[in-house]
């Protein structure tokens, strides 16, 4: 699961890049269960390794249940990497982004585009009869855009997708 490199990635969003976040989770994964067993066995700083567990467990991919050693009266914490919420975080995004495919698409195959050709800006129909097709940002003329090419290409995302 870790190989994955969509999985990677939303794992380097939740800890932000955290260079040694990878094999802080790989040892989670393994059964490694507290901070300071993860810290020995990545020789990280335990307060690197507390850091990338808390943002785990704030985005809810790691959990954790706390006991109290009856000697010391200190708390240990046991973690626990969960797979099935990276799935879901995954499973969010890959809606989110087939929402926007489409939203785009509606809106290619919706409108007629102009282009200012001095300066590379966009403009609807409406926007470019408005101002007698004349760019407002800098009154370059705008010439009709053909589309298609993007229309085609959002359709390819889509059946990729599906």
């Amino acid at each position: 699961m870790l190989m994955d490199p969509t999985v990677q990635e939303v794992l380097m969003d939740i800890t932000n890049d955290e260079e040694s976040s990878v094999s802080i989770i790989e040892c989670l994964v393994k059964g490694k269960t507290t901070d300071e067993e993860i810290a020995e066995e990545t020789e990280v700083r335990l307060n690197i390794v507390r850091k990338v567990l808390y943002k785990l467990y704030d985005a809810g991919v790691a959990s954790y249940k706390r006991s109290k050693d009856p000697e010391t009266q200190w708390y240990t914490y046991s973690w626990k990497f969960e797979e099935e919420k990276v799935a879901d975080i995954i499973n969010h995004k890959y809606e989110n982004f087939s929402r926007e495919i489409e939203e785009a698409l509606e809106f290619e195959e919706g409108n007629m585009f102009f282009v200012c050709l001095t300066n590379g800006c966009r403009y609807r129909f409406e926007e470019a009869s408005e101002n007698n097709f004349v760019c407002p940002k800098c009154g370059g003329n705008l010439e009709y855009q053909d589309n298609s090419a993007v229309i085609t290409e959002l359709k390819e995302m889509m059946q990729k997708m599906s």
